[in-house]
């Protein structure tokens, strides 16, 4: 045991990726639908860890944890900025409402019970599921002008907290807005049916347009069926065909023809179609299986559909937004003949595919259809976000170094020192630099896998740290924070999302789902989101999550500063 202790404490390093591999395999396991979360078993399997008395330099954990801060604001930056002046304005003020909320009431129960400033940072970390709030705490203490003693208890009281509360501060969001929240709304039933209704009256073609919930349900499908119906009997142009479709409120497209003596063409409006050809039409699955019953019989023909389609994502430039507000506007225009939208995603998260859903820019489109419909498109929309593993770190590394300038820069109020900190203006580079990327997408470009790595690894190999060197002191911690924490964290979590809930309906005036999915988005808990999108059997709660989110995710980190200031 003597080795296996000096073996970790002669090489730091491999301690923390015992932490990372541990942690990442305890927050995965499952039972029923009940998980820890990666960042809290990579806090708890940490404090394990550093019962052993590791030392860990100290920049290590900095350096992850502002890759974190700029990817997250690289990411919301987009709809961050857009929001501001747009007509999500609404859900930004909720989202600010709620923020100020979480902040209030927490600050509250940490007056009320005496707490220091790092075990009201930790607090506020854990009961709003906020977890880079312990670097942000864990910074603002160390620029404050307190003895050394205080600063190192302080911060070592900010993970301990976080643990005590963050399990009910994640569970418990996802019961309340999940099935608290339909009730204090007139009922589960009476929401899923208003939630059925705002389906049908966003979308002009069919409520099946919602996006696949189901990976292998491939939404866009080509088929080939045998001309058949006697509508057929004179001959039909193309033109006539996609007329005719589209008068039972479907939009498919006609893409290929072979007549009865066995050609097989690609087609043009005035293209004629007679009994005995087969034709290839191509549409959103629920839309297109129901065309046998007036073409005629489905058939297998491999040369028929064997041709080149092309897959691609589109992200939405401020020029190209201009063009249109909604999918219905953007389906209607004529670059868009052929073309399908097969998904749609604002930050990490899929919208619904309906005709009344409003774009912004900076929305990734999954675009399907010929490689020239396609280009064409593209080309109005915004730009080709073609695969690539490449990540511009210069623009990566620049951008940290500039916002953690303007964070070091500190004012005084009333003798206290008061900055943004390093990693606060790392965020803040990071929105700024998202937002630059959707208007001159010829620089700072960072894949989708790569930006998962640096908020995952970027925190939890931060979190490793914080566990680590947290260690020895973190019973003693669980010790003076007592029973009263996790009593406090359970207040701190439900009053403000209950008052969220009441402000959205009365105040706010939203839609049942889409007050669900704000309240979710504004207190940036994903896990709640996915109970509310199950309970009521629907993702047009995601329309109320992306914008709050975006705003939520900001301002709640940048408060973890405020935390720690109003609590000295």
């Amino acid at each position: 045991m003597e080795s296996i202790v000096n073996f970790f404490r002669t090489y730091p390093e491999m301690a923390i990726f015992l932490t990372i591999g541990l942690g990442f395999w305890i927050g995965s396991l499952k039972y029923k639908n009940f998980t820890l979360g990666t960042v809290t078993s990579v806090l708890l399997v940490g404090v394990l860890v550093g019962q052993m008395d590791i030392p860990i330099s100290g920049p290590l954990k900095s350096v992850f944890f502002l890759l974190f801060l700029f990817a997250i604001g690289y990411s919301v930056g987009p709809q961050f900025v857009h929001s501001l002046r747009s007509s999500g304005i609404k859900q930004v003020m909720f989202a600010v409402v709620v923020c100020i909320v979480c902040l209030g009431v927490t600050i509250g129960i940490a007056k009320v019970l005496g707490y220091n400033a790092g075990m009201a940072a930790g607090l506020f970390a854990g009961a709003q599921t906020i977890s880079a709030v312990i670097g942000v705490g864990t910074d603002t203490i160390n620029s404050l002008s307190v003895p050394g003693a205080d600063k190192s208890h302080w911060i070592d009281m900010i993970p301990v907290c976080y643990a005590v509360t963050y399990i009910f501060g994640t569970i418990g969001s996802a019961y309340i807005l999940g099935t608290i929240g339909p009730r204090m709304l007139g009922g589960i039933d009476k929401v899923k049916a208003m939630t059925r209704s705002l389906e049908q009256s966003m979308s002009t073609t069919s409520s099946s347009d919602d996006p696949s919930q189901m990976p292998a349900n491939t939404p866009i499908v080509f088929r080939a069926y045998k001309v058949g119906d006697q509508w057929f009997e004179n001959g039909r142009s193309i033109k006539e065909i996609e007329q005719k479709i589209a008068s039972m409120d479907r939009r498919i497209f006609v893409e290929r023809v072979r007549t009865s003596f066995g050609i097989v063409s690609d087609i043009n409006p005035s293209q004629m179609v007679h009994i005995g050809d087969e034709v290839v039409l191509s549409g959103r699955r629920e839309a297109i299986v129901q065309d046998e019953s007036w073409i005629g019989e489905e058939v297998f023909d491999a040369e028929l559909l064997s041709f080149p389609m092309t897959n691609v994502s589109v992200t939405i430039s401020k020029k190209g937004s201009r063009r249109f507000r909604t999918v219905g506007d953007l389906r209607n225009l004529p670059f868009m003949y052929g073309v399908m939208v097969k998904d749609i995603k604002r930050g990490s998260t899929s919208i619904p595919v309906l005709d009344a859903t409003e774009l912004m820019a900076g929305d990734l489109l999954d675009l399907v259809g010929l490689e020239s419909q396609i280009k064409q498109a593209a080309d109005k929309i915004g730009y080709l976000d073609r695969p690539s593993n490449k990540t511009d770190l210069i623009f990566v590394g620049l951008g940290i170094l500039l916002g953690g300038i303007i964070g070091a820069l500190t004012i005084k109020a009333g003798g206290i020192p008061i900055s943004l900190s390093t990693s606060g203006g790392a965020l803040i580079a990071g929105l700024i630099f998202g937002w630059l990327r959707t208007k001159h997408p010829t620089f700072g470009r960072i894949p989708q896998p790569s930006i998962w790595i640096l908020n995952n690894l970027g925190l939890n190999m931060f979190i490793a740290v914080i566990g680590i060197s947290s260690g020895p002191t973190f019973i003693a911690g669980i010790k003076e924070a007592g029973v009263t924490l996790f009593l406090a964290g359970i207040v701190a979590t439900t009053l403000p999302l209950l008052i969220a809930i009441w402000l959205g309906d009365k105040v706010f005036k939203f839609h049942p789902a889409v007050n669900l999915g704000c309240c979710a988005g504004a207190r940036t808990t994903t896990a709640a989101l996915g109970a509310v999108q199950e309970s009521l059997g629907s993702n047009i709660p995601a329309m109320g999550y992306t914008v709050t989110y975006a705003v939520g995710n900001t301002l709640l980190i940048l408060m973890g500063v405020a935390m720690v200031l109003l609590s000295i």
